[in-house]
């Protein structure tokens, strides 16, 4: 492979573990993967490389939005293909990531094959399917109580103090749905 086919990929994530096996199984793929945990180590990274492909966390350590990081990025670089991935998936969060210049927004969890897929499909497709269900109450509850969540760093008190319902209540619905 010539200099000009290496695919260079950042991975922003701050589960290490998580980091590694994801650009273990790129590097498999081709890529020459950089890793970074933090805005700042991303930023120090692009001092020396210029990838072409980032995959971003969105909650990153300290409560550090990893939308900071797409907006970094893209102002790096604005060919950059950016997918951004989450465990806290919102409709609100996917607008602004995909606003401030990422490419794709997944879910997780989401494998290379996903985040490969989504480096492919960076056009938009009018061809999507359209369902005729809107959001239900519960969804949208959910979306909120996991927003507050993140808000405070998963402090369970304080969410149910902000989201104004009892500590109990917000603990079961919480259990119900496993937040991990």
């Amino acid at each position: 492979m010539t200099e000009e086919e290496v695919r260079q990929l950042i991975i922003i994530e701050d589960d290490a573990a998580f980091a590694r096996t994801l650009g273990r199984s790129f590097e498999r793929r081709g890529y020459q993967v950089l890793l970074a945990a933090s805005l700042e180590e991303a930023e120090a990274l692009l001092e020396e490389h210029t990838p072409g492909y980032a995959v971003v966390d969105l909650k990153l350590k300290n409560n550090t939005s990893g939308l900071l990081c797409v907006q970094m990025l893209h102002a790096h670089d604005p060919e950059m293909l950016i997918v951004v991935l989450t465990g806290f998936a919102s409709i609100n969060t996917a607008v602004e990531a995909i606003k401030l210049g990422a490419c794709q927004y997944l879910a997780k969890p989401s494998n290379t094959d996903d985040i490969e897929a989504a480096f492919a499909h960076v056009a938009g497709s009018a061809e999507v399917e359209m369902t005729n269900r809107s959001t239900s109450i519960k969804t949208l509850e959910w979306e909120r109580i996991h927003e507050v969540l993140a808000e405070t760093d998963f402090n369970i008190s304080e969410a149910a103090r902000r989201l104004g319902m009892h500590r109990r209540t917000l603990a079961r619905k919480l259990e119900k749905q496993r937040v991990k």
